[in-house]
């Protein structure tokens, strides 16, 4: 089953270069050319992601997007916005705005595929059939499989969302609010404990030896005040 996607540009020619590298990726297209028909064709046709143009007639990305946002139905729809505003503060505003990621024009069809596919990952792994690996740690998101040095470790349903997410970007430090953005959803409120407490059962899950024996290496990084990376596990010194 491949992915249903909802290309928003007023731009002809950009929504051919974007149809064109998303449908040879595997995806299926859709598209509309202004802000009120994406919001009737999300409403139609359940798009499983949004690549949202921020400048656009009748409304704009971000009015789009935070009315997206506001719905109970379409409020953890995956959404990319694509501007040509490059500056800080454009930046923070879509994603303030609700917006998962963001890309700046101009940018490569490789890179816009490979956004689109991380944030399926995230959202819906069911539809994405990549294995990811990392130091003989291996997550399977269409069987929700997870190995480490192929024993096989179970995992809860919110620690699976968690690993997800840090196993995509290694090393890369995710605050306690962007992860509570990405496993529980914007608008949902959450007190950042929670994710300490989910992120200390799966430390425990992935560190746990199958015959009892000493723990295996830590492989997810605490930074103190900040939040959670997964990391190259280091072994205990005897």
């Amino acid at each position: 089953m491949s992915a249903k996607i909802l290309l928003v540009d007023d731009e002809p020619a950009q929504i051919e270069l974007l149809r064109y590298n998303l449908e040879k990726a595997g995806f299926q297209i859709l598209q509309a050319d202004n802000g009120r028909d994406a919001i009737w064709m999300t409403e139609e046709h359940e798009p499983d992601l949004i690549v949202l143009d921020w400048m656009m007639p009748e409304a704009s990305g971000i009015d789009v997007c935070r009315e997206l946002r506001a719905r109970i139905d379409t409020r953890l729809l995956p959404i990319l916005m694509v501007s040509a505003r490059g500056e800080e503060g454009d930046l923070s505003l879509g994603l303030d705005s609700g917006a998962d990621d963001y890309i700046t024009k101009p940018f490569s069809p490789r890179e816009l595929v490979a956004r689109v596919r991380a944030l399926l990952r995230r959202a819906r792994p069911s539809l994405m059939q990549d294995v990811l690996e990392f130091h003989g740690l291996s997550l399977n998101p269409e069987t929700m499989r997870v190995e480490r040095d192929g024993v096989a470790i179970h995992l809860g349903a919110k620690e699976f969302q968690l690993l997800s997410v840090l196993i995509e970007r290694p090393e890369r430090v995710f605050s306690r609010t962007q992860l509570l953005d990405m496993v529980w959803g914007h608008g949902v409120y959450v007190e950042e404990r929670t994710v300490d407490v989910h992120m200390s059962r799966l430390r425990r899950a992935l560190n746990k030896t199958a015959d009892g024996g000493a723990p295996r290496p830590d492989i997810i990084r605490t930074v103190r005040g900040t939040g959670y990376a997964l990391t190259q596990p280091v072994a205990k010194s005897k």
